[in-house]
């Protein structure tokens, strides 16, 4: 019987992703000028405050205080009628030393035993709906704000656009799991106030739905384009409260981590429960999240199957996984077991939390950028980057964003795997 399925985004500029982005150009910051810092950011927003908790270890010294303004004012906050406003705000810092009892289970005598930086077990996930192998609800639901978000900057046919915004899709699946057609498309964005309520609203779903979804829908394959221009009209929810003028970190508390779900796969596959966001990569709710993505994506991209969901478990200070689990969903194309393919994929990928940080170059400052928008279904590359220090001193780094997304292991697991 077919199904309905939803994911939901959030801007740049709604308060959680806020607090992520900071966190995250702090531990950029950090590993610009100390790749072995050790990092756990947490940020909290509300209105004209920003309050920063967490342990660091590093050799650098930073200006915390400037890097969370600038990086505010980067999203959009720029103006003191939203109440939250870079140049101007508060910022408190609780930042304090690492705890020795967590440095002594990371950091051994052979670099290659580095234990893993806390228990737990993290998920990775990958299916054939999207040309990025991301499921279509979390794709799309990101792909429309980030559409939102250019339209805010460029600031021409919505000039009334603020920072915060959240989206929302619904997709029907088939009985075999395929998407059919898109059903149902919610969108909250903050706006200036300007004339009556209802002519604010006329406005704004008029736009989004005339001038953001079809950007949206240019941008994809057309048998996804299709799914738009079902015989069933898409049901369209636009600031379904009327008005969404007082938002951002003065309409909410923001705080590091509250969006693990649009962070990752929209609520398909697994998620473990960890934050990535402040995080630096000795902690495996982050790199072995990562990794796994890796390896779930060149599974699914090696025609090995339609669809996985890999989990792997860790003891703080051990090097070793405790456990693999793989689940295909009845996809595999392969005549092994799951169990017996995570046992194969073991042999294939060292999943030590060393291996993951060296193999996926995860000591580069690369992480703001994943801050916002999801952590995959990303396009890798090499930009160039500056950071400045708390002396002064800038420092401009080539680096690789979303290494973790490359597809750079498909022909040795068609080798490994028979698929040729």
């Amino acid at each position: 019987m077919p199904y309905l399925f939803t994911s939901e985004s959030v801007s740049e500029g709604h308060p959680d992703k806020i607090a992520d982005q900071i966190s995250d150009a702090l531990v950029d910051h950090f590993l610009a000028f100390d790749s072995e810092s050790r990092t756990a950011v947490e940020t909290l927003v509300t209105t004209g405050q920003v309050i920063l908790a967490g342990e660091v270890r590093s050799k650098c010294y930073l200006d915390i205080h400037q890097i969370s303004r600038d990086t505010i004012n980067s999203i959009g906050y720029t103006d003191p009628r939203l109440m939250f406003e870079g140049n101007s705000c508060g910022v408190l810092s609780a930042i304090h030393e690492q705890s020795r009892d967590i440095a002594r289970g990371v950091e051994k005598e052979n670099p290659e035993d580095q234990g893993a930086g806390d228990q737990g077990m993290m998920f990775g996930y990958a299916c054939d709906e999207t040309a990025s192998f991301m499921p279509l609800p979390i794709a799309l639901s990101h792909k429309i704000l980030k559409e939102l978000a250019w339209m805010r900057r460029e600031g021409k046919e919505m000039p009334y656009l603020r920072p915060d915004s959240k989206s929302q899709v619904t997709v029907e699946y088939d009985d075999n799991n395929k998407p059919i057609r898109i059903d149902t498309i919610i969108v909250s964005t903050q706006h200036d106030e300007f004339g009556s309520d209802e002519e604010m609203h006329s406005i704004i779903t008029n736009d989004i739905i005339n001038l953001i979804i079809p950007k949206v829908k240019r941008a994809l394959k057309p048998e996804i384009q299709a799914l738009f221009e079902h015989k069933k009209p898409i049901k369209y929810l636009i600031n379904p409260t009327g008005k969404f003028v007082i938002g951002g970190p003065h309409g909410d508390a923001g705080v590091t981590g509250r969006k693990i779900i649009a962070d990752t796969y929209g609520g398909k596959g697994g998620h473990g429960g960890g934050a990535f966001s402040g995080k630096d990569p000795s902690k495996v709710d982050r790199s072995a999240s990562y990794a796994l993505r890796h390896i779930a994506k060149n599974m699914v991209a090696a025609g090995l199957c339609e669809e996985v969901l890999i989990q792997i478990s860790y003891a703080i200070g051990v090097a070793r996984p405790v456990s693999l689990y793989v689940n295909t969903f009845g996809t595999s194309k392969v005549d092994l077991k799951d169990g017996e393919i995570a046992i194969k994929l073991l042999e294939i990928f060292d999943l030590r939390p060393y291996s993951i940080v060296k193999n996926l170059r995860l000591k580069q400052p690369i992480y703001r950028e994943s801050a916002a928008y999801g952590h995959f279904g990303r396009l890798p590359k090499i930009v160039t980057k500056e950071f400045t220090d708390g002396s002064g001193v800038t420092k401009r780094m080539e680096v690789e964003l979303f290494t973790w997304e490359k597809l750079d292991m498909v022909d040795r697991l068609k080798k490994e795997f028979k698929l040729d």
